[in-house]
């Protein structure tokens, strides 16, 4: 945000530079906690392989009954990553001298095309091209050319609505964030920290489970039509 003091500010002003670097930033501390999580396995996990575990455990209950437990496990890799990277970009705007990525919308929207891609590939590859495109006319072929166009629009939307409800909802938290270190310094906003560091989880999670909601809904065709 313009006006604001960043730590990777103080090397260029520019905030094409300053977003990216953060994004970058954001990135590196997603690697190296993988890298430390995994550096020495154990059989009973300890430190930051237990706590790496338990996420990805969380992240396969929160797919299970989405896309059932094979397809949870199957799409984990993307996920759990998406899961890391959202949420380190969330958390790094309200650490004071840092900006979150994913309150610019070149971010969200950058990962609201990866899965809107990626479900649609998965779709097509899961269950060929005309039957998951037959799927958008829905049940009643005399309401087809009225049920596709739709159907593509419903699509397309999502691309918006992830880009925007994470894009919208962290900018807010930091316009909130500066508002209220501005009238309330020291220990004062301290509730507002919890606030957003809820809000960072939630909007994480919300992602995360939309992603599994639109991947079971282009790979699970064959069920539906059961």
């Amino acid at each position: 945000m313009e006006g604001i003091f960043t730590f990777l500010g103080t090397i260029s002003h520019n905030h094409t530079f300053i977003f990216v670097a953060h994004m970058l930033l954001a990135a590196i501390i997603v690697l190296a906690l993988a890298k430390l999580a995994t550096k020495e396995l154990r059989v009973v996990p300890q430190g930051l392989q237990n706590i790496m575990e338990s996420y990805l455990e969380g992240v396969i209950a929160m797919g299970r009954d989405v896309i059932g437990e094979s397809y949870a496990r199957k799409y984990l890799p993307l996920v759990a990553t998406l899961g890391l990277f959202i949420f380190v970009a969330n958390i790094m705007g309200i650490i004071p001298g840092f900006e979150s990525p994913s309150g610019n919308i070149n971010f969200t929207l950058a990962l609201a095309l990866i899965v809107f891609i990626y479900y649609n590939f998965e779709g097509i590859r899961k269950n060929g091209v005309v039957h998951y495109f037959a799927h958008f006319a829905g049940p009643v072929k005399a309401l087809a050319p009225l049920m596709f166009p739709i159907e593509i629009v419903s699509h397309i939307s999502r691309i918006i609505s992830l880009s925007f409800r994470l894009f919208g909802n962290i900018k807010g938290d930091d316009l909130f964030l500066w508002v209220l270190l501005m009238l309330a310094p020291w220990i004062i906003p301290l509730p507002g920290f919890a606030l957003l560091l809820f809000s960072a989880f939630l909007q994480t999670f919300i992602f995360m489970i939309l992603t599994y909601v639109y991947l079971a809904g282009a790979v699970l065709l064959h069920e539906e039509s059961l």
